[in-house]
Parts: structure tokens; C-alpha cells; sequence
């Protein structure tokens, strides 16, 4: 059988066959920058807002009465008294208010409002 140059030439540039083709590892290949990404927003601020919203829920739960406390706003005090939602807040002598625990921002050291 003899073969021209040209037949030689168009058989070798036929394209591979697509069966068996391709595997895992490109398709692996192609989500891991999407999963890097993923992986970098988690830890840099998926992760760390979770741990403050935490420590913040953890406050909240542990005021008692004697705690001083600022407030949203700056409002700064000592309980007197702690419900499950409100807080009765001392904020000068004679002077109480009543705030939600959720507005709590702070637990000051024992003192802090002498000093102040």
C-alpha cells in the first residue's frame, strides 16, 4: 500500500479520540481555585465574626447584678437588676434606666465608675 506525503500528513493531525479522555483530575482541577477562595473568606471573616457574635452571646448571658456595663450609645452603669431581656441600669446616684441586654456592649473591670 503506498501512501502519499499529503495522506500521511492530513492522518497525523486527526484529532485523539474524546472517549477516555479527561479523568478527575482536571475537573478537580478546576473547582480548586473556587475552593481556595472559599477556604481564605472563611477564615478570614466567616471564622472570626462567628467567635465574636459567640463571646458577644456569652456576655450578655453572664451579667448579673453589680456588673458595670456600657451601653450602646456609651451609656455607662452598674445593674441592678437583670430580667431575661431588660436590664435596670444605675447611671447616677438616684438615676435608673432600663435597657435592653442586647444593648450591652462592654463589661468594665469592678471600680471602673468610681474612677470615672
Amino acid at each position: 500500500m503506498n501512501l502519499s506525503p499529503i495522506a500521511i500528513a492530513h492522518a497525523a493531525d486527526a484529532p485523539a479520540s474524546a472517549s477516555g479522555a479527561g479523568g478527575v483530575l482536571p475537573f478537580v482541577l478546576q473547582f480548586l481555585p473556587l475552593a481556595l477562595i472559599f477556604a481564605i473568606f472563611y477564615f478570614l471573616l466567616i471564622r472570626p465574626q462567628m467567635k465574636k457574635a459567640k463571646e458577644q452571646r456569652q456576655l450578655i448571658a453572664s451579667l448579673s447584678k453589680g456588673d458595670e456595663v456600657v451601653a450602646g450609645g456609651g451609656l455607662v452603669g452598674r445593674v441592678m437588676q437583670a430580667g431575661e431581656e431588660y436590664l435596670q441600669l444605675e447611671v447616677a446616684e438616684g438615676v435608673v434606666v432600663r435597657i435592653q441586654r442586647s444593648a450591652v456592649t462592654l463589661l468594665l473591670p469592678k471600680g471602673t465608675l468610681k474612677k470615672l
